[in-house]
């Protein structure tokens, strides 16, 4: 049972995605305003938010930009009714962790609860070391020989893959897909751009990274 924060200000849909989700065994709270959400989201009670983009107050894109801002980073699902793709790929570079465009099946949104409550699964509530890194999931902080380091949403995101995969060799398409989503267009080159950012922030060497290892050819992996 996970414990979700559902933020959506239609009736109708809010009250689909209640019953739906408590059939499942969840604890659902629902929030119609986006003032709030921003304030309620950012505590520490939520396994996973499920996020409209279209709300009263401030609307789900601000919500998301200040829940990570505050370093919190319980797994979002944006709803979204929009199909540009410079809006769902703004929404995931705000923190998101995956999206669903309205209208929406309950089987397929129940599924992408579950591939991403999955993903989170042993993360959120560990600190994990490595070198003179110290990762605290449940703060979203990175520190380095005690000292905070800023990282953006997207490169702890991929940080969490590569500790989730630690010792395996990711591709590049199975980075897109766990931290940019596999609905997502992102060129090859962006993925190397973001892991050279990432060894900026890790290595104590990013030209001769010591933990985050190129593999020519295939991808990249996670020696620590």
């Amino acid at each position: 049972m996970a414990r979700i924060l559902v933020v959506e200000d239609d009736r109708d849909i809010a009250m689909l995605l209640e019953d739906d989700l408590r059939a499942e065994g969840h604890h659902v709270e629902v929030i119609r305003d986006g003032v709030i959400a921003s304030r309620r989201g950012r505590e520490p009670d939520w396994d996973l938010i499920i996020l409209d983009v279209m709300l009263p107050g401030r609307d789900g894109f601000d919500v998301c930009r200040d829940i990570r801002r505050a370093r919190v980073h319980t797994p979002i699902i944006i709803l979204t009714a929009k199909t540009h793709e410079a809006e769902k790929i703004l929404g995931l570079d705000l923190g998101a962790d995956d999206y669903v465009t309205k209208p929406f099946s309950p089987r397929e949104l129940r599924s992408r609860i579950r591939a991403v409550l999955r993903r989170f699964e042993g993360v959120t509530g560990d600190i994990y070391g490595f070198g003179d890194v110290e990762i605290d999931f449940a703060r979203g902080e990175l520190r380095r020989q005690g000292k905070p380091v800023e990282l953006t949403p997207l490169q702890f995101k991929l940080l969490g893959v590569f500790v989730r995969n630690r010792g395996r060799v990711l591709s590049r398409d199975q980075l897109i897909q766990d931290a940019w989503g596999d609905q997502t267009f992102v060129t090859e080159r962006a993925v190397d751009g973001h892991i050279v950012g990432l060894r900026r922030k890790i290595e104590a060497d990013p030209a001769q990274p010591r933990f985050l290892i190129s593999v020519r050819g295939l991808g990249y992996r996670f020696d620590a």
